[in-house]
């Protein structure tokens, strides 16, 4: 029987996050949703206006014996831009946060090793919030498995395509085949 775990975070638009994590080695599932926010069952559209205070995340089932919590946070960290607040690239507001949401102590506790390891790669400060997971609602199913689907897309292209590019260049031995 699989040793699974779970991991809840957000780096801006969660179509470029999902991209990144599922092409990694031991990921068994990734859903795209939204978390940290007041209200419940929201809608994209609710979402987007900022007004919800929910951040849009990915959730990730992961097997610990083939990827590290710690490599995960890793990997996830170096993907985007953990240094600006509330903004990844042109996607701006509250909604495309940075975002850990832990779920238990020993999460909380890696994510803050990772932190303290990754401070002198960026030129300015980690703004990633850390905060315990409370809940999470799956997106509508037009956002699930974004990238792999619309790979031709233009915002795939632009925005996507880079990441994965990146990811593929770093972490060339924690990908699948």
């Amino acid at each position: 029987m699989k040793n699974l775990s779970v991991a809840t975070f957000g780096g801006g638009c969660f179509w470029c996050v999902e991209a990144v994590i599922q092409r990694l080695n031991g990921i068994e599932t990734v859903k795209s949703g939204y978390s940290d926010g007041q209200i419940k069952n929201p809608a994209y559209r609710e979402v987007c206006t900022g007004r919800t205070g929910h951040a849009e995340v990915i959730q990730v089932v992961f097997n610990p014996d083939i990827i590290s919590y710690h490599d995960l946070i890793t990997i996830f960290m170096t993907s985007h831009d953990p240094t600006t607040l509330n903004r990844q690239g042109a996607d701006s507001g509250t909604q495309y946060r940075s975002i850990i949401l832990y779920h238990d102590e020993t999460q909380k506790t890696i994510a803050e090793e990772v932190f303290n390891e990754l401070k002198s790669v960026f030129p300015d400060p980690i703004v990633t919030q850390l905060k315990p997971f409370q809940i999470f609602y799956e997106a509508e199913q037009e956002h699930q498995n974004y990238y792999n689907d619309n790979s031709e897309a233009g915002y795939c292209r632009m925005v996507i395509d880079p990441k994965v590019y990146k990811l593929k260049k770093m972490y060339a031995d924690k990908l699948k085949d």
